[in-house]
């Protein structure tokens, strides 16, 4: 299998997979996720539709490559805050906020792929699911040490029930914290990154649609008020 992966051939199939996705990627940054077109990806590299589907089964897979590319690159890019050692929690969410959204405004055509209106009649494929929560990851073990107020309390007892019952939860927060799912902490971790995940997806979403243009105010500023709040809430 690796004297198949290094032989010319896998090396000419990789790189034309790569070439049509950084074409449906140009499509995709000039005019949104409608107009990414197989046939016109084939005819700019000079190849026949039929040639184009032995790399891609149809544009739907095609689109699933992508989105699988976006949640493993913006996962790897708040990671990296992730792992750097840090005492100071709410620094840490700060920062990693700004990872995320630095991206986003970075490369919006990507952010709308994964983030922005879905497709009608396309279905992203179950492991999407596991990147997305990648994504997320570094954020529990921030609010893992929280302490959340009092209002909070009915969100911490859904998330803790949802992580006692959902084995696929358990795994991701212990990936993450080594806690378990009947953890007094399980329940505040998980709030805690579902909410700020609300604020990132509603704030950074507006601001690369372009919805902030004219307000007066830098989408980072409300973000950082935002979690800024968000953290008093934890105790970080």
């Amino acid at each position: 299998m690796a004297a198949e992966a290094r032989s010319p051939r896998a090396r000419y199939r990789e790189q034309n997979r790569a070439e049509i996705k950084a074409a449906a990627l140009q499509q995709l940054a000039e005019g949104g996720i409608q107009a990414v077109a197989l046939t016109r990806i084939a005819k700019d590299m000079g190849l026949s539709g039929p040639a184009l589907y032995r790399y891609f089964a149809g544009r739907d897979d095609l689109l699933s490559e992508l989105i699988r590319d976006a949640y493993d690159e913006v996962a790897q890019v708040v990671g990296r805050v992730g792992a750097a050692p840090a005492d100071d929690a709410r620094a840490t969410l700060h920062a990693l906020a700004d990872a995320y959204r630095g991206w986003a405004v970075a490369q919006p055509h990507r952010y709308l792929l994964i983030q922005g209106t879905p497709l009608p009649g396309y279905a992203a494929p179950p492991d999407t699911l596991l990147r997305a929560r990648a994504v997320l990851g570094p954020f529990l073990k921030v609010f893992a040490a929280g302490v959340p107020a009092e209002a909070l309390r009915p969100v911490v007892g859904e998330m803790a029930a949802w992580v006692r019952k959902e084995e696929g939860v358990a795994d991701w927060l212990a990936q993450h914290t080594g806690l378990a799912p009947h953890d007094e902490a399980a329940g505040t971790a998980l709030a805690g990154t579902v909410l700020v995940w609300s604020q990132l997806h509603g704030t950074v979403s507006l601001e690369v649609s372009g919805q902030y243009a004219g307000m007066g105010h830098r989408a980072q500023t409300l973000l950082a008020a935002q979690l800024d709040t968000l953290a008093d809430s934890f105790q970080l």
